[in-house]
């Protein structure tokens, strides 16, 4: 069984297209009988593609740190809960317990999270496969910054490799069947 850690935000922001995508991506994730990975949350984008894995009989492992659980209610009907005792645990945690990652719409952590994998694998601590998940143009923004950091010297044009860019959840899906294969 191949797991799929998913990065994605904690609020449902508020296109209803993006939570669509979220919940499409939990069932569809659940329908290659994947294991979803994920931040362990209730609430937001995590929480509905978590449920929509578990309406569909998937495995989701989730995990959070113990502040948060302090702080939120972390999603008690997984089939795995770990509880950390911080973040970087926990991105550790996700990443040491996933094939793949992905990541859909979300904020700050979402960003973090991002970032933290591609330059991972920019610096060979892994060959995971990483999908950024485009959906209804979110990134858009961050694609520009992309090519802003090479336009300026930052970055070489190689760090395009680093992601595959995809436009919908049944392309991520996709993708990963040909890159885990």
């Amino acid at each position: 069984m191949h797991s799929i850690c998913l990065y994605c935000g904690a609020r449902s922001g508020r296109n209803p297209a993006i939570i669509a995508a979220a919940q499409e991506f939990g069932m569809l994730v659940a329908a290659e009988n994947w294991r979803l990975v994920y931040g362990a949350g209730d609430t937001g984008l995590m929480g509905k593609a978590a449920q929509a894995a578990n309406d569909n009989s998937g495995t989701v492992f989730g995990v959070i740190p113990q502040h948060l659980v302090d702080q939120e209610v972390a999603k008690t009907d997984l089939s795995s809960l770990v509880i950390t005792e911080s973040m970087h645990e926990r991105k550790k945690v996700m990443f040491m317990n996933s094939d793949a990652a992905v990541a859909l719409p979300g904020g700050l952590g979402t960003l973090d999270e991002f970032f933290e994998i591609i330059t991972w694998r920019q610096l060979s601590i892994h060959d995971k496969p990483v999908i950024l998940l485009n959906c209804e143009h979110y990134w858009e923004p961050l694609l520009r910054l992309i090519d802003k950091l090479i336009t300026e010297g930052f970055a070489d044009a190689d760090i395009w490799n680093l992601f595959s860019l995809v436009e919908s959840p049944e392309e991520a899906v996709a993708k990963l069947r040909i890159l885990l294969s």
